[in-house]
């Protein structure tokens, strides 16, 4: 758990960049039902891993970000607000056992987390295409889970945004959260 309070905490930031430069930037672009959203998309930096925040448009009805801490999510929260096609940002407990936080964005989304359950829907929600979705359940249903691997070693982020996170904190290598479907 990430304590605030702690004497070793470095501080918390949120780097806005250019969505390309996010590492799951393929991922949804193979995926996403309206390509036209990516170009509207932000990458958000946080411990020097770009991720994609794509926003609410078309078909998408709503999105979310992973985080480990509750102020990191904070952090994000609050670089999301007032970005177009990012309404009402909240920070709420994750339903993904991976995760402890997820920052969420527009309408809040069906609750299908049962066993046995269709993510047809849930999918539809997030705005992927009827073929990721397809592909999704169907590895869901071999026992076989999709996903990229990211790099296996991070490259720190360029650009003058990011220039002062550069100075504030130490770099950190994560393996990138999977993202569904």
């Amino acid at each position: 758990m990430h304590t605030p309070d702690a004497k070793d905490h470095s501080p918390v930031a949120a780097v806005l960049m250019e969505a390309r430069e996010a590492y799951d930037f393929t991922y949804y672009a193979q995926r996403i039902a309206d390509p036209a959203l990516l170009e509207q998309s932000l990458a958000i930096c946080m411990v020097r891993i770009p991720l994609l925040a794509v926003p609410v448009g078309g078909s998408r009805r709503g999105g979310y970000y992973p985080v480990p801490c509750l102020c990191f999510g904070l952090t994000v929260r609050d670089a999301l607000r007032g970005q177009p096609g990012f309404p009402l940002p909240r920070v709420r407990w994750s339903d993904f056992p991976d995760n402890c936080y997820v920052v969420e964005w527009g309408e809040r989304p069906p609750m299908v987390w049962w066993p046995g359950h269709d993510e047809t829907p849930l999918g539809r929600f997030y705005g992927y295409s009827e073929t990721a979705i397809d592909q999704y359940t169907a590895a869901q249903h071999t026992g076989c889970r999709p996903c990229p691997r990211p790099p296996a070693r991070c490259s720190r982020p360029s650009g003058p945004l990011s220039e002062h996170v550069r100075k504030e904190s130490t770099h950190v290598c994560v393996q990138a959260p999977q993202r569904r479907p």
